[in-house]
């Protein structure tokens, strides 16, 4: 099945009917929400995903994803999946969408909650930052059900948590509690569910803060292959040397560096001044 694709650019035009979607201008949040299944990721999910990276991709913006009613994602339809053969797998529809996700212009930021199982781990994985709440159980129970963790996890997750543990998770059923994938790092940081939300858009604001095109071509050197280095580094930097947001940055930063010079040598004559008197 084609991946459909956003028309326009516009998130507001469209009826999700998976997803809970709120565009701002400078990042869109997206809920999964099948409550009913906690989440569980079926095709219509995944089509409606497909259209906002098709947003995204013409008109890049942070995402913030996470979950509704306390539940980030409970892994794929398990009655979908039991249904799927040979030739759905090799279409990758999960791994497909999730690509898509890690190769968005500006970064991911997945704020979980609950179970983050399965194919709702490996979501969570394509993102480029992870933070949670106290009661996120993380993992991949594929092999529990007779198949194996073909979304990205069984490439992926060594590289966000090393090897060993990857195989912890991946051959034997671990499944991380907040604290653990904390301190695996597969988590950045543990907020309150209340204030999940709040931790995910105080980050969004961080990264809001930076050049946009500076955050851009940075996470596309990051991703980039080792052999790519360092000409990669170097074509990217000749790019942003050209940028007016350099000449303008860099000039800001002077400008305060003399203004506090300026201030600092006020504030000494003044000094000395009061010292004659």
């Amino acid at each position: 099945m084609a991946a459909p694709d956003s028309a326009n650019g516009h998130l507001s035009t469209h009826d999700f009917r998976t997803l809970l979607v709120e565009e701002r201008e400078d990042r869109v949040v997206v809920l999964l929400n099948r409550p009913e299944v906690r989440n569980a990721i079926d095709q219509q999910m995944v089509d409606e995903l497909h259209i906002v990276c098709a947003a995204l991709e013409q008109n890049p913006k942070v995402l913030i994803i996470a979950g509704v009613d306390g539940v980030f994602a409970s892994g794929a339809d398990i009655a979908q999946l039991r249904e799927r053969r040979r030739d759905d797998a090799l279409q990758g529809i999960n791994s497909t969408i999730f690509v898509r996700i890690a190769k968005l212009p500006m970064p991911v930021i997945a704020a979980l909650d609950g179970y983050c199982l399965g194919g709702g781990a490996e979501l969570a994985y394509a993102a480029d930052f992870r933070i949670g709440t106290p009661s996120v159980r993380i993992g991949n129970p594929e092999t529990g059900l007779g198949i194996l963790a073909a979304a990205g996890a069984s490439w992926r997750l060594k590289e966000l948590v090393g090897e060993p543990v990857a195989k912890q998770i991946l051959l034997a059923g671990l499944v991380l509690r907040a604290e653990q994938a904390l301190a695996v790092n597969l988590i950045t940081a543990i907020h309150e569910a209340p204030d999940l939300m709040d931790g995910a858009h105080s980050l969004a604001d961080r990264i809001a803060r930076q050049d946009p095109l500076a955050v851009r071509i940075t996470k596309s050197v990051f991703h980039a292959p080792a052999e790519a280095h360092p000409l990669i580094d170097q074509l990217a930097q000749g790019i942003l040397f050209e940028s007016q947001a350099k000449f303008d940055r860099m000039q800001l930063f002077l400008d305060k560096k003399t203004d506090k010079k300026t201030a600092k040598t006020a504030d000494k004559n003044s000094d000395q001044s009061d010292g004659k008197q």
